[in-house]
């Protein structure tokens, strides 16, 4: 009974506290636009996970997230594991209420509220890869599920500064993750890491940040792996050896506009299987949630969830309908294959 009724995993302190503040308004679109559904808001860290596992038993196969990218990634982990119906039998939407939302920027979700359920009644999906990471908590060994990002080193670094700034009362408003960043530049030390890309090692050096994409925006639409493809069946590998912070700061529009592979010691990899070693340890996150430490292994799980795309992105992408391999390969006009490193100028410098 419950399959055609939509289950909304609501997020209120999203965004600074919007997914409270507009959920009524939110709401009231759903009625308007017939969508029939039941809410409940999140009240803890996981919950989102343990709500997503209760409204799959209970018989729902439609899930909307009120949230960030966060939110998302926590539903996300409840699909797999829940063990009711694969997770491609449930249906995925967001409504954005977060400060980041990259994974709604990859796929075209509407930032609005009513062109995001307007998104919702069109109906358009896609299925995208899901990446699963293996990492070390308090010495013991843990995994979790991802939906867009990764990442390792200067990326973790600063998704714990941006954390001590968000809990403060005082609020920084859209100048908070650039503070976090800065206020990282001035702590952060590069660590050595060995890279290993589907059991072949890539990388023993000093490395400042490594990124692993399914989409390719990250930290509020930054664009660390700019060449990422959501349904290839392959991470795309971001790794920036170790560099001093007026580099960095002379480099950083390269992390909005694409161009992030004609930077200096930057390089690139594709992979079905990452692994990560370092020492001394560094931390990992997934979606922007901090997990723990290396050593750590991501592998992709092939078209794994289904999800609520914008009208939009059929235009962008003009080939969504396509068969699965011949949609691949117009993407992928030119790119390496997956073992071979992208060569960027001065890399061994």
């Amino acid at each position: 009974m419950n399959g055609e009724k939509w289950f909304v995993v609501i997020n209120p302190v999203a965004g600074s506290g919007r997914g409270l503040v507009d959920w009524p308004y939110i709401s009231k679109l759903l009625r308007d636009n017939h969508i029939v559904h039941e809410y409940a808001f999140t009240e803890r860290r996981y919950h989102a996970t343990e709500l997503a596992v209760e409204a799959i038993t209970a018989g729902f196969r439609r899930l909307i997230v009120v949230g960030g990218d966060g939110t998302l990634h926590e539903v996300v982990n409840g699909l797999f594991i829940q063990k009711e119906v694969p997770p491609l039998d449930v249906l995925l939407a967001v409504v954005g209420v977060g400060s980041g939302n990259d994974w709604m920027r990859m796929f075209g979700v509407p930032r609005k509220y009513s062109e995001a359920v307007r998104a919702i009644v069109e109906g358009n999906s896609f299925l995208q890869d899901v990446g699963r990471v293996t990492y070390h908590e308090a010495s013991y060994r843990q995994s979790r599920y991802f939906a867009n990002g990764a990442g390792l080193g200067f990326d973790a670094f600063t998704i714990k500064t941006y954390q001590r700034f968000s809990g403060r009362r005082f609020r920084l408003g859209k100048w908070i993750y650039i503070r976090s960043i800065a206020k990282a530049l001035a702590q952060f030390r590069s660590s050595g890491i060995k890279v290993a890309v589907d059991g072949e090692e890539v990388v023993n050096d000093l490395v400042f940040s490594a990124s692993i994409g399914i989409g390719k925006f990250s930290g509020g639409g930054l664009m660390q792996v700019p060449g990422a493809i959501a349904d290839d069946g392959l991470f795309d590998v971001t790794v920036i050896r170790a560099m001093g912070v007026f580099r960095v700061l002379f480099n950083f529009a390269a992390l909005f506009n694409g161009k992030i592979y004609d930077v200096p010691r930057v390089t690139n990899y594709r992979g079905r299987h990452i692994r990560f070693d370092s020492s001394p340890e560094v931390l990992v996150e997934a979606d922007g949630e901090l997990l723990g430490n290396t050593p750590v292994e991501f592998e992709i799980i092939d078209r794994a969830i289904r999800v609520i795309v914008g009208k939009g992105i059929k235009q962008e992408m003009k080939l969504l309908e396509a068969p699965f391999e011949f949609r691949a390969n117009k993407i992928d006009q030119g790119r390496r294959s997956p073992l071979i490193k992208v060569s960027t100028f001065g890399q061994d410098q």
